[in-house]
């Protein structure tokens, strides 16, 4: 019997929910940083084996919103809960249950959808009654169908955690190629792969204000040819551009050479990356830029 099913990963952020779909995946495909709202989209990662295909939705944290672009993040987040057939809600095992914990907790119970309570970073958990309180916590405000403590940081629990999904979904078709593991395109991973080296490089309001935009994409005409990249990485004011492109261009060349070496990964082909900043003021409220830049309400 083949199983297959969407299974959307819900969390406040900053708990691992996309470290967790890497993990899954085998493959770095979504960018990892310790900066809040670092996942901005909706995405789709798809596990495959020879009884099974799982389409995990790694969703923005849910936050309190300051600019459109937060209010978009969280329609995706809370969007993903429609037409799914499980939950992984995913905590930080070292904290205890918040204010945002029950605001998601509140969204779970008017979706209705089977939820699995997922602990995640239990390897820096250091007293083991703290973290049975704070799991007792979560079972007496939710009804889950299971639960678990996880790292997705080194791996520990994962296979026992795809197994318990796989428990709880049906037999169902096979919705992607067997070999596909993202359902974004090339442009995309890539554009999150430069905002990744901005985020890591940066401090304070910056990596909260920068967007990337892939200007030009040219594919080689040979099998073993260089592909062409042309980005803008877009602020909101004079002075993060300044940061971003640092002394003397030092700071956006660092970025760049980190970028490629990940894009080169990832396409398997030499890569030439040219990088540029525009300054667009507000542009994290600006409807028609969000959209142009893929954080488009509509798709939640």
């Amino acid at each position: 019997m083949f199983k297959s099913g969407f299974v959307s990963i819900i969390g406040r952020p900053n708990v691992g929910k996309s470290t967790l779909l890497n993990q899954i995946l085998k493959q770095k495909l979504t960018i990892v940083t310790s900066k809040p709202q670092t996942t901005r989209n909706k995405i789709q990662g798809i596990y495959t084996t020879d009884d099974c295909q799982i389409i995990f939705i790694d969703t923005p944290g849910i936050h309190k919103a300051h600019h459109e672009l937060g209010n978009v993040m969280n329609k995706f987040a809370i969007g993903s809960l429609d037409a799914i057939d499980l939950v992984l809600f995913v905590v930080d095992a070292s904290t205890k249950k918040g204010a945002g914990d029950d605001f998601i907790l509140e969204e779970l119970r008017k979706s209705k959808v089977p939820t699995i309570l997922v602990l995640n970073k239990v390897d820096l958990v250091e007293d083991e009654v703290k973290l049975k309180q704070n799991i007792d916590s979560y079972k007496e405000a939710f009804n889950f169908v299971g639960g678990l403590t996880i790292s997705a940081s080194n791996g520990h629990n994962i296979d026992l955690l795809i197994d318990k999904v796989k428990d709880q979904l049906d037999e169902g078709p096979m919705y992607y190629p067997e070999d596909q593991l993202l359902d974004q395109p090339i442009r995309f991973v890539v554009a999150e792969m430069i905002r990744e080296k901005v985020l890591l490089k940066t401090k304070e309001e910056v990596p909260h204000s920068v967007a990337i935009m892939i200007e030009k994409f040219v594919e080689p005409k040979q099998e073993n040819g260089i592909v062409e990249i042309y980005a803008a990485i877009i602020v909101d004011r004079e002075s993060q551009k300044k940061i971003i492109i640092g002394k003397k261009g030092s700071m956006i060349k660092e970025i760049g050479t980190l970028a490629r070496k990940d894009i080169v990964n990832l396409l398997g082909n030499k890569v030439y990356l040219e990088l540029f900043v525009k300054v667009v003021p507000n542009w994290r409220d600006n409807k028609m830029m969000l959209r142009s830049l893929g954080y488009d309400p509509k798709n939640t």
